[in-house]
């Protein structure tokens, strides 16, 4: 049996750009997406701490090191530049190596640089 289990998450980001003309998708700068362990084209969970929308998209390499976090296409309609968002990746995990599965999550400040890098969600995520 396999289970869907958080891989990866950015948490609280600062979205830079919501450019409604553009085919689709979330960029993301390419140091983040390392950190976290994401790639190019993967299914992301977007949820948006201003409005409360949660929204799928997939993955566009951004710049390295300019920080963008930018929704394109219709997705631009669910947020605001400046609207705090949390970028979450899932993988099909094996029970047999539950035990060991590692998510990377990234805490985010309000320039987009990670200030810590975690291997478990906290217990509580206060920020």
């Amino acid at each position: 049996m396999f289970r869907t289990m958080m891989n990866g998450k950015i948490h609280r980001a600062r979205v830079t750009e919501a450019n409604l003309n553009y085919v689709g998708s979330i960029t993301i700068d390419e140091e983040i997406l390392e950190a976290v362990g994401m790639v190019p084209n993967e299914k992301v969970q977007i949820v948006n701490n201003h409005n409360g929308a949660r929204f799928e998209t997939y993955i566009i390499p951004g710049k390295r090191g300019s920080r963008v976090i930018c929704i394109n296409g219709a997705a631009a309609r669910l947020v605001q530049e400046g609207d705090v968002v949390i970028i979450i990746s899932y993988a099909l995990v094996a029970e047999d190596t539950l035990s060991t599965h590692q998510p990377k999550v990234a805490i985010m400040n309000e320039n987009n640089e990670i200030v810590e890098l975690l291997h478990a969600e906290p217990e509580k995520t206060i920020l």
